[in-house]
Order: C-alpha cells, then sequence, then structure tokens
C-alpha cells in the first residue's frame, strides 16, 4: 500500500512539473511574440508625447482632463477594440487660484515672503495669521511630542522622513489628518526634492474638502525658515488662500478584451496629472504603457482565457476616487466575485520583477512567469517583493479581499525629485525604459489572463482584515477612514 501510495504521490509531482513546463513553453512561445511585437510597434512613446503636448495637464474635472479621456477612448477603438465605454462619476472638483505665504517674527514688521503652492482639498477661502510650530516629520509621535502646543497653530511637517531610520512615512493627507486631529489650524509641509522644486497634491484622505489650509514649501525654503525659527523665533505664518470647489462629472475609460471565461483580470493605470505639469512620469508612463499593452493584445489577436480589461482611472490623484467609484459598482452588481486578479501600473518604469503586494500565495507563479521572461529577456532581473501598500488605484480592489499586483522598477533620483512637481514634463521620459513596461507587463499580463490556475484566491472579509492587518496597514486605514471591521 505504501508503495502505491509513493508511486501516486510521485506521479501527481511529476504531472504537475509536466503541466506547469508545458505551460511555460506556451508563454515563451508567446512572450517572444510580445517583445517582436512591441520592439518593432509600440506606440506608447508617441502617445504620451502627443498627449502632453496636445493636451497639456489632466487634471481631473478639467477641460484638459476631460479631453484626456476622449483622446484615449479614439485610442482604444483605433486599436480595435469594440467594447470601450466611458464609466462615469461624480466628484467634488478642486483646482487652485491664488495662494501667498508670508512669515514674520511675532509682533514685528519684518516680513518673508516665501514661494509656496496649495495642497488639493484646502479650503476654499483661508486667511490666517498665526504661529508656527515645528512638528518634525509629521509622524503620531511628533505630534503627541508637541500636543500642549499644537492647538490653534499652524504646524511645519516634512513631507518624507528626515535624520530617522526604519519608520514607516505618512501620506501627506495622513499627516494634515493628524493636524486636523491634535487642534492645529493649518499646515505647512516641506517637500525633501533638493533645492526649489513645489510639491502639490491632495491634503485630503476622502477627496472632500478639508477644514484647514494645507501648502508646501521647498526645501531649500524649509530650511531657511526652521534655520529662522532657531535663532528668532517665534515666527508667525500668514496664509492667504482662494480656491475653486464644485461637483463635476468625470469619466473613467473602459475597453474589454472578451474571454473564454467571466473571470476578469483588471489592468489599469491613473489617466489624470495634477496640474502644475504634464504628469508625464505620475502617471503618463503608467497609464500610457497600459494603452499600448492593449493595442499589442489586440495586434497579435489574442484570445485569454479570463476576460481583460483595461482601464484608465480618472480622480485618482484627488482620492483615489475613479477606481472607488469602479469597485463600488462591481460590489453593487456582484461582478467583484469574478474579478480574480487586478494590476496596477502607477509610475512603473523599467521593471526588474513583480510585486505581490504581501500575497506569499503568488511567488512560486510570478517567479516562474519570470523564468519564462528570462529565456527571451537574459537581462530581466525576476526579482519578487511582496509588499502592500496604499495610496494608488490597486487600493479599493485590495481592501475587497482582491489579490492585486504591480512591477517593480525604477526611476532615477532627477525623475523622481519631480514627483507631483513643476518639472514633471515629457523630457523626463525614457522611450526604451518605457518600452520595457509594456513588453514585461503584456507578459505578465498574459500569464494571469491564461494561467490554468490562479494561486491566489480573493479573502473573505475576516480573511482580508487579518491579512491588512498583519501587513501593518490597520493603523493607516483607520486614519484614511478606510477601515470597515471595527
Amino acid at each position: 500500500m505504501r508503495k502505491i501510495l509513493l508511486a501516486t504521490l510521485t506521479g501527481g509531482l511529476l504531472l504537475g512539473t509536466m503541466s506547469f513546463r508545458s505551460e511555460g513553453d506556451e508563454w515563451t512561445k508567446i512572450f517572444n511574440r510580445i517583445n517582436t511585437e512591441v520592439k518593432q510597434n509600440s506606440k506608447a512613446y508617441q502617445t504620451l508625447s502627443d498627449a502632453t503636448r496636445q493636451i497639456g495637464h489632466r487634471l481631473t474635472g478639467s477641460p484638459q482632463g476631460m479631453q484626456a479621456e476622449e483622446y484615449t477612448f479614439k485610442l482604444l477603438k483605433s486599436y480595435g477594440f469594440s467594447d470601450v465605454r466611458f464609466q462615469p462619476f461624480e466628484v467634488e472638483s478642486w483646482s487652485r487660484d491664488t495662494v501667498t505665504l508670508s512669515i514674520v517674527p511675532k509682533s514685528s514688521d519684518n516680513f518673508r515672503d516665501i514661494p509656496v503652492v496649495a495642497l488639493a482639498h484646502s479650503p476654499v477661502s483661508a486667511d490666517l495669521k498665526l504661529e508656527i510650530v515645528d512638528v518634525g516629520n509629521g509622524l503620531e509621535e511628533n505630534f503627541e511630542a508637541v500636543k500642549e502646543k499644537v492647538k490653534g497653530k499652524i504646524v511645519l511637517s516634512n513631507i518624507g522622513l528626515v535624520g530617522v531610520t526604519g519608520k514607516k512615512n505618512l501620506h501627506r493627507s495622513e499627516k494634515t489628518a493628524l493636524a486636523i486631529k491634535y487642534g492645529a489650524a493649518g499646515i505647512i509641509m516641506v517637500n525633501q526634492a533638493p533645492g526649489k522644486i513645489l510639491l502639490t497634491g491632495t491634503a485630503s484622505v476622502t477627496g472632500k474638502l478639508i477644514d484647514i489650509p494645507a501648502v508646501c514649501i521647498s526645501s531649500d525654503s524649509g530650511r531657511e525658515l526652521r534655520s529662522w525659527l532657531e535663532d528668532e523665533g517665534p515666527l508667525e505664518a500668514h496664509v492667504n488662500m482662494r480656491n475653486f470647489s464644485r461637483p463635476i462629472k468625470a469619466r473613467n475609460v473602459v475597453a474589454t478584451l472578451k474571454g473564454k471565461s467571466n473571470e476578469k483580470i483588471i489592468i489599469g493605470g491613473h489617466l489624470d496629472s495634477w496640474d502644475l505639469a504634464t504628469g508625464a512620469i505620475d502617471n503618463g508612463i503608467g497609464s500610457f504603457s497600459v494603452l499600448d499593452i492593449a493595442r499589442t493584445f489586440k495586434a497579435l489577436k489574442i484570445k485569454p482565457e479570463r476576460t481583460i480589461q483595461f482601464v484608465m482611472f480618472m480622480g485618482e490623484e484627488q482620492g483615489l476616487l475613479g477606481s472607488k467609484h469602479m469597485v463600488k459598482e462591481l460590489v453593487r452588481t456582484g461582478e467583484i466575485n469574478n474579478v480574480h486578479y487586478m494590476m496596477n501600473l502607477d509610475m512603473t518604469n523599467d521593471p526588474k520583477g513583480a510585486n505581490g503586494f504581501g500575497r506569499a500565495d503568488m511567488e512560486a507563479f510570478f517567479t516562474n512567469v519570470g523564468n519564462s521572461i528570462k529565456k527571451i529577456d537574459p537581462s530581466f532581473g525576476n526579482s519578487y517583493v511582496s509588499r502592500a501598500g496604499l495610496h494608488s488605484d490597486h487600493q479599493p480592489f485590495m481592501l475587497e479581499g482582491v489579490p492585486v499586483a504591480g512591477l517593480s522598477g525604477s526611476l532615477t533620483p532627477s525623475v523622481l525629485q519631480c514627483y507631483h512637481a513643476d518639472c514633471d514634463n515629457f523630457e523626463l521620459v525614457n522611450k526604451e525604459q518605457l518600452e520595457n513596461t509594456v513588453r514585461i507587463a503584456s507578459m505578465y499580463l498574459y500569464a494571469l489572463s491564461n494561467a490554468r490556475t490562479l494561486p491566489a484566491r480573493r479573502l473573505s472579509s475576516e480573511q482580508n482584515r487579518d491579512f491588512l492587518t498583519t501587513q501593518g496597514l490597520k493603523e493607516e486605514l483607520i486614519l484614511g477612514q478606510d477601515w470597515r471591521w471595527e
């Protein structure tokens, strides 16, 4: 009996190995075709160049945002997709008008004007002249250390982490939420990119207007301000701002490539950008990669086993508004049960491996896919990380237990310092690296959409609660008002 059992187990293992080997052989054949198609015919670089030149920025709710929605809709149609649709949703559209920041020693007329930019979802009107309290890195422990001094004051906080290691940073919106929690009347954030670069972005965890003005100053200005605080403090900040906020309709753009089953793989990237520049990196390189992946699948006449939806999300920068709406609709219709995986490309560049976002059950699968990619491209690193994070369009899917994935790539420091800044323009885009994103992501997407089985399954509500807790995301989700279990 033992010999029969051993033979059966051995036969099963051999069958599994043979099954993957034959699947890997199939992947290699298709990966070769993908590789050739993208290298010879990719349009990602050209279409991104055209869009940044013709449209400019892609701020949700702006005329340029609407032009971008229409541009990508027509582009997907031109690639041969018959099933392309707009998915409209209503948002509170925020846009900047004017903002000034003056610093003055208390009870003095010796003021200095500091270059400043408003952070999104600040009030439509604010005029404050209050003492500055420095909260350093803006983590809860930093607020706790000076909590008796913060109420009714304007806090000064780093956007990044300075002078500490082993700490997890918070998003600027979460630091603003802490400022509000501790009773601050305003917040000034210091960009850590070197020089005089100003950063924008939302300061709201909900995508709705916040109660206090939030602004950003450059690294140089932050250093000068802190030096002045030390030499002549206390100092007062005079913040005067005007903004616009009104409800508008925005639209996700969704193209569907019908598969043989109702199981669904969603690949998306946010099309919207901030308005200080053209958003070529954030997230032109991600969203226009998704568009070119869609073109590649159509050009190769790929007929996937699972249905693939290519999604251009709007409203990501203003609080994941488009992806939240899509997931809400999937839950409402029950279609969320058919979504077996979501791949998100947000500032993805020149990938060398995959990120399983905390799902250890996908490591063997992604490693095997990477091995097949290496047969086509020996320079591919086939690295694997499994680190879950928040603040991009995968988040609403992950909160519903859907397995999510990303690709691990890199951007040079000179490019990264233009994140959300007035220097995020097309000149930063590297054509070869952009096309590498299209090639590698297309191969992973093919594997996800055609694999005989996917190891990761959607988590139940209780399983997901435990998963998010073990990934260290509970406190951050509570702060962002997205924790739904307690």
